[in-house]
């Protein structure tokens, strides 16, 4: 599964958020480093949805990008 990230870069580094998962964001002090965090934050961020979810009805539509 992809998702796009926003990348925002200062001094102290480079922040990375994903539009697609309010709240969801990390930050590395170069731009491998933050990609690297964020792909571990969005696992992190979705088993903690997946988790929330258990015991509901739940179902995955597919759509186009």
């Amino acid at each position: 599964m992809k998702y796009r990230v926003r990348l925002q870069r200062s001094e102290e580094g480079v922040s990375v958020s994903v539009p697609g998962l309010p709240g969801c964001w990390s930050q590395g002090q170069n731009e491998a480093e933050a990609l690297e965090n964020i792909r571990i934050a969005i696992e992190e961020y979705l088993a903690v949805v997946a988790d929330e979810l258990k015991g509901e009805e739940v179902r995955e539509v597919e759509v186009a990008a």
